[in-house]
């Protein structure tokens, strides 16, 4: 089916086709094309919280196809056209971030998404759908940087994890991480940012003065926005975050933000997305649920290519957080044996993911 998210989309597709039969329109405002629509053949076609006035949605509906209606009294679109954006989370910021659509829709997961009714349910099935939809069309295949949200700005560790993701961007991959605050923001930061390396550092050091998000989540996030506004911030980068964990807020710096309500879903895509490698920063519980999961896979493949799957911080993850021993035995003498790697330094990064 042919996914189509606009009008122009729409008189292009009947002018090439003649016809909507099998096509899937979501989130389009069908007035200027109703006289269109009237005549157009739209068996098997699918509405997504299209705007139709009562006479075109009936003629729709008479005439073979589903129409999806939008759904009430939401805080978000789950026929959503597209990746987020940091301005339209973060819209109100203002006025102080409780306001903000990023925070709202937390709450109403928080009230009403964790004991869902099946109009919850359906709403966040629409929309995680709809990301997953707009995240294909967008990326391919990228690099996957995870990591602990904890790590504070104005430390080597969130340092570091920014001159990784500027690496990775200028080498041209494009950078994923989780999408929230600590690692994950630097990385984003890091491939985000074109300017030079000393701007790279005085966005660093900017930052700094507000290095963690629950003391103040309004300075933390408004030094972010202040940096957003200094510096060029158009490099490849995604971020993939979650309302499940929506005391993270998504950190402003992606250049598309595919935010989910099922973590589930969100990790699953995270780590197929990572398809050019992945490479885990020291981080906590959530870093290592990611190391296995992209493990099995790996673990399973019984032909090339197999990406790689690098733990960076020897130290921490053969002491601290010891999953590189369990790793490396479950690697023995497997197909992906070559293919997971310990290391040091982000330095050591790129020639690992050369391997692939």
């Amino acid at each position: 089916m042919r996914e189509l998210e606009s009008v122009d989309d729409v008189l292009a597709y009947l002018e090439h086709h003649g016809t909507l039969e099998r096509a899937y329109v979501q989130d389009v405002d069908l007035s200027p094309v109703k006289d269109r629509l009237l005549d157009a053949d739209v068996r098997h076609a699918i509405f997504l919280g299209c705007t139709a006035d009562d006479d075109l949605a009936r003629h729709l509906a008479d005439n073979g196809a589903l129409i999806f209606p939008r759904l009430p009294d939401l805080p978000f679109d789950p026929y959503k056209a597209g990746l987020y954006t940091a301005t339209q989370l973060y819209a109100g910021l203002d006025d102080g971030y409780p306001r903000t659509p990023d925070s709202r829709i937390y709450r109403w997961w928080l009230r009403i998404g964790r004991h869902r009714d099946l109009a919850s349910e359906l709403a966040m099935t629409l929309h995680d759908h709809a990301i997953s939809d707009a995240l294909d069309d967008l990326v391919s295949c990228a690099v996957g940087v995870m990591g602990g949200h904890q790590t504070p700005r104005g430390s080597d560790d969130y340092a570091d994890a920014a001159r990784l993701g500027r690496r990775l961007a200028a080498e041209g991959h494009t950078v994923l991480t989780g999408g929230g605050p600590g690692a994950m923001e630097a990385v984003n930061l890091g491939a985000a940012l074109r300017g030079s390396d000393a701007d790279l550092d005085a966005a660093l050091d900017d930052l700094a003065a507000h290095p963690d998000f629950t003391a103040d989540t309004d300075a933390w996030a408004r030094a972010a926005f202040d940096v957003r506004a200094r510096y060029d911030l158009g490099g490849p980068s995604v971020g993939v975050p979650t309302w499940f964990y929506g005391h993270e807020p998504a950190n402003p710096f992606p250049g598309g933000i595919a935010k989910y309500f099922s973590n589930a879903i969100r990790e699953d895509i995270l780590l197929r997305t990572s398809s050019a490698g992945l490479v885990c920063l020291p981080g906590a519980a959530g870093t290592v649920q990611e190391i296995f999961q992209s493990l099995t896979p790996r673990y399973y493949a019984d032909r090339d290519p197999i990406p790689p799957l690098i733990l960076v911080g020897a130290d921490y993850w053969t002491r601290a957080i010891p999953a590189w021993p369990l790793v490396e035995a479950l690697a023995n003498g497997r197909p992906m044996e070559g293919c997971v790697h310990l290391c040091d330094s982000i330095d050591d990064v790129p020639s690992l993911l050369a391997t692939a």
